[in-house]
C-alpha cells in the first residue's frame, strides 16, 4: 500500500560501505519491521478513518493519518496512560468550522465534533503562524498529554504537556491549557467573521469543557495539526 500522507524517515546505507554476514542480516529485519508497522499503521488508521465517517465532518484523511501515526508511536513508547481518545484540533480549517474531534479508538466512534481556538496572532479566521515563545500569542502545533484538572480564570480548565522539544515544550511554561470562552461560541459567528483567538491555548465552547474535560483528562492524547511544513518534517515523533 502506498504511504500516502505521511512523512517518513529512512536510514540510506551507503553504497561503498559493505555489510557482512549477520550485521547484512540485522539490518535487513529491522529495515522489513519498520517498513511493516508504518504499513499497519496507516492500514489501521485508513480503515478507522472510513469506519467513522471522518471525512464527512471535515477531518481529512491526511491530519487524521498524522494524528495516528504520532500517537502509535506515543503508545508503543508507553508514553499514554489512557490510549483510549484521540483528540485532533485541525487548525488547517476556518476557525468558522468545528475543528476539533474526540475520538473513541476503542470503539470507533467519534464522540465530540466542536469549535476550538487558535492563538491570536496565529492568525485571523485561519491559523498559519505557530510558536512555542512565551509571551507569543500563537498556538503550538504537534502532539500533547493531557495531565490534571484546576479552576482558575476561565473556570473548568485542563493542563497539556508538550512533548515535542522545540514545538511544544514549553506549553506549561507558557501556561497552555485547554479551557472554555465565550469568544469560541457559535452565536459569536453571529456578530463576526470568525471565531474568537486565545492567547495560544485551544479553547472550546462553554457547552463542551467540562464533558470534554471529563473524558481526556489525565494521560491521553491532544494532538494539534496544520500541514506547516517545518513541524510535518521536523517532528520525530512523525519521522523518528
Amino acid at each position: 500500500m502506498a504511504l500516502a500522507g505521511l512523512c517518513t524517515s529512512f536510514t540510506v546505507l551507503p553504497t561503498d560501505v559493505p555489510v557482512y554476514g549477520d550485521r547484512h542480516d540485522e539490518v535487513l529485519t529491522l529495515s522489513k519491521k519498520f517498513i511493516s508497522n508504518i504499513s499497519k499503521d496507516e492500514e489501521a488508521a485508513e480503515a478507522i478513518y472510513a469506519e467513522i465517517g471522518l471525512q464527512q465532518y471535515g477531518l481529512s484523511k491526511q491530519a487524521f493519518n498524522y494524528a495516528f501515526k504520532g500517537y502509535s508511536r506515543l503508545v508503543e513508547q508507553n508514553r499514554i496512560s489512557n490510549n483510549e481518545w484521540l483528540t485532533i484540533c485541525d487548525f488547517s480549517q476556518s476557525s468558522r468550522n468545528k475543528r476539533l474531534y474526540l475520538v473513541d479508538l476503542t470503539n470507533h466512534k467519534l464522540v465530540m465534533n466542536t469549535y476550538v481556538a487558535h492563538g491570536r496572532n496565529s492568525g485571523g479566521e485561519y491559523a498559519s503562524s505557530f510558536s512555542n515563545r512565551p509571551e507569543s500569542l500563537k498556538s503550538s502545533l504537534g502532539f500533547y498529554l493531557t495531565q490534571s484538572t484546576y479552576i482558575g480564570g476561565h473556570g473548568l480548565s485542563l493542563k497539556i504537556c508538550g512533548l515535542e522539544k522545540g514545538f511544544n515544550d514549553n506549553a506549561c511554561s507558557r501556561n497552555i491549557v485547554i479551557h472554555g470562552a465565550a469568544y469560541i461560541e457559535n452565536s459569536w459567528l453571529n456578530h463576526s467573521s470568525y471565531m474568537g483567538r486565545s492567547y495560544g491555548c485551544p479553547a472550546v465552547p462553554l457547552s463542551d469543557i467540562n464533558t470534554l474535560i471529563s473524558i481526556i483528562k489525565n494521560g491521553t492524547c491532544l494532538f494539534i495539526y496544520h500541514p506547516q511544513r517545518d513541524y510535518l518534517l521536523g517532528s520525530k515523533l512523525l519521522n523518528g
